[in-house]
């Protein structure tokens, strides 16, 4: 069973004219209801003050609340906050959260949690690239508090997880694998960046990259590593904007590599995990190319590709 996270929410995180906005989340939904999955949405609570500041400074969430109390504005050239943003933050951190209490304790096999705003930019104290709360950063604290030690991360959007890599960069104990368009924002994921531990696999690709090359990374070098360190729980932040019909990106992909990859990743999480992943929506701002691409792979976690 895939239990599919949402908060609604959302929909007050928005401004006029800006790429990350509520019709990249209503435009999935929208596919899966019409899609043959099955699945019914189910509303998310927010993650807890505990669990938000194992990742973020709690003076930087005290500045983004005063923000949101005064109306919201821009935080930098790329990132908005409006008067409900954080809320809509708080639910879709609480979202992965929720996933991650659902495939551990057994009421589902995997989770996807499609949300807003998107999380693998936002540092320890600074939101950038969209994102103001890191969610997946925050899914694995929540599974560390149910004794879940060794994580793996395999994050897939256009653009490297900087915050995510930058809040694990010194643990043993946590995977991180990033296939990022480069040169391109944030300007970090170097080929040469492994953390302490030897645990951060970055590999930058570059623009006009297609899916053989896409997923020969991952069948040649991501899974292997991945193997090779034993996970007990996989999180996937799963951007869809190196699709070849993404206005912001640059790498040529389909839905069908989506496809390929999301049941390579599902091959991982048998082998290591019970079977259990929880995915996290970041990026993606083509709406007909993110909705196809989040039902193929809700569809291969489903063993129905």
């Amino acid at each position: 069973m895939i239990a599919l996270l949402i908060n609604p929410e959302q929909a007050g995180h928005s401004t006029a004219g800006h790429p990350e906005r509520p019709d990249r989340v209503r435009a999935i939904l929208d596919a899966i209801k019409q899609s043959d999955l099955g699945l019914s949405p189910q509303i998310a609570l927010p993650a807890t003050e505990a669990l938000i500041r194992s990742v973020h400074h709690a003076g930087y969430i005290e500045k983004l609340d005063l923000a949101a109390e005064q109306g919201g504005g821009y935080l930098d050239a790329d990132t908005y906050m409006t008067a409900t943003s954080m809320l809509a933050a708080r639910t879709a951190a609480g979202a992965v959260v929720t996933g991650v209490d659902r495939v551990l304790d057994g009421t589902a096999s995997a989770a996807f949690a499609v949300v807003r705003p998107p999380g693998h930019h936002a540092e320890f104290n600074r939101a950038m690239g969209f994102c103001l709360l890191n969610n997946v950063a925050i899914g694995v604290f929540a599974a560390r508090a149910q004794g879940i030690k060794r994580i793996a991360i395999v994050d897939f959007d256009v653009h490297h997880g900087n915050g995510t890599q930058h809040s694990f960069e010194l643990d043993p104990d946590l995977f991180y694998a990033s296939t990022h368009q480069a040169p391109f924002y944030p300007g970090t994921g170097a080929a040469h960046e492994r953390g302490r531990h030897g645990t951060v696999h970055n590999f930058p690709l570059p623009e006009g990259t297609r899916d053989e090359r896409f997923l020969e990374v991952y069948r040649k070098s991501v899974g292997p590593a991945l193997d090779a360190f034993k996970p007990e729980l996989i999180l996937v932040s799963a951007g869809f904007d190196a699709h070849q019909d993404d206005p912001l990106g640059g790498l040529e992909l389909t839905s069908e590599a989506y496809a390929e990859l999301a049941g390579l990743i599902q091959g991982w999480a048998e082998r290591h995990t019970k079977g259990r992943s929880v995915w996290a929506l970041e990026g993606g701002y083509d709406l007909d190319a993110i909705s196809a691409s989040a039902v193929a792979c809700l569809r291969a976690l489903a063993g129905n590709r």
